[in-house]
């Protein structure tokens, strides 16, 4: 076999493990009771970690033998894996937007690995790697207090902290391609210690995202944000190129577009199952809040009139200006002919 079809075969197993162990964070954060550090008094997340960890280090390996340009894109593939296994495990079907967003997403990436071709392999020096790690922590760390500070949807919340997971996991990516480079020199502390800070940030912000929004959204906005963010670092600063030159490059950029658009099909499935909830729940909170005060009044039904005959038995409690027996001062009260004549309309007289 050679180097890069295992580089191909162990990305695929690696997309594999992930998106298993995206499915059992994503029913960690539903059953969990929503603190940011309850998932780790659970085993089943723990499991979750496990499987990613497993993904990882087939993600290590796969970056040895391939281009961090050919390695990435293939872990787009886990949201294809995922839908499926979801399915098959949790009983949690996919409608037929979020599938047309898979075939999309697999159709790009197919165009993308038909075009990605060979570069040799570079090493970050010191000031790149301080550059770079300085840089992606200020991105993260604002995506996160954004999140924090002033979302308030659950699904943009969600995408919000998956995109500064999947920065966080990119860099982690493109310092193990560095490490496994500089493995030979003995310098590879910094880059062991900054993969290390990165990958626990990307996977408690991913975490993170998965409570109250699904499974679909923050997967597939991670998925897009980790191989762009590591394919872009790699174009930049390890010569890793496009086969065909030009054209080649914007045949590429296209297929991501294609991809990108089908990742973007499977998060507003999510955005329309969201809005659903909210209808057959009722206006939020917010909103009925900002009604105005007679806003409740005005909705209330008209009281129905009162007829314009009335029964019978009503005839000995109401008087239509008639006094009742013993409070006039005029006698007795009148007679039943003249209650008739007072409560029968005039038409029927």
């Amino acid at each position: 076999m050679s180097s890069l079809a295992l580089s191909v075969l162990l990305s695929l197993v690696s997309a594999v493990a992930y998106a298993a162990g995206a499915i059992v964070q994503e029913r960690v954060a539903t059953t969990g009771d929503g603190g940011s550090l309850a998932p780790l008094r659970n085993r089943v997340w723990w499991a979750a970690v496990a499987l990613n960890g497993v993904g990882a280090v087939l993600h290590v390996v796969a970056l040895a033998y391939g281009p961090l340009s050919l390695v990435q894109p293939l872990g787009a593939l886990t949201i294809v894996f995922a839908l499926p296994m979801a399915a098959l495990l949790v009983r949690r079907r996919a409608g037929a937007t979020a599938w047309r967003g898979a075939v999309l997403a697999a159709a790009g990436l197919s165009g993308l690995l038909a075009l990605t071709g060979h570069s040799g392999s570079h090493a970050l020096s010191g000031p790149d790697q301080l550059l770079l790690a300085g840089v992606a922590l200020g991105a993260v760390t604002l995506l996160a207090v954004v999140a924090a500070a002033g979302v308030r949807r659950p699904v943009v919340r969600s995408v919000v902290l998956a995109g500064a997971a999947g920065i966080a996991f990119g860099i982690a990516s493109v310092f193990i391609k560095a490490v496994t480079v500089a493995w030979t020199s003995g310098a590879v502390v910094v880059g062991l210690v900054t993969i290390a800070v990165f990958a626990s940030a990307g996977t408690l912000l991913s975490q993170a995202a998965y409570r109250g929004a699904g499974l679909t959204a923050p997967l597939a906005t991670v998925t897009v944000a980790n191989p762009v963010v590591a394919a872009v670092v790699g174009i930049a600063l390890f010569g890793e190129r496009f086969r065909y030159g030009t054209p080649g490059t914007v045949l590429a950029l296209a297929c991501a577009v294609v991809a990108g658009g089908g990742l973007v099909l499977l998060m507003t499935e999510r955005l329309g199952a969201e809005r659903g909830e909210e209808g057959d729940g009722g206006p939020p909170a917010a909103d009925a809040a900002a009604r105005p005060a007679g806003a409740a009044l005005l909705a209330e039904p008209a009281p129905r009139p009162l007829p314009s005959v009335l029964p019978l038995e009503c005839v000995d409690r109401v008087t239509f200006g008639t006094e009742r027996a013993g409070s006039g001062p005029d006698g007795p009260p009148p007679g039943p002919d003249a209650a008739f004549q007072t409560l029968t309309p005039p038409a029927l007289r």
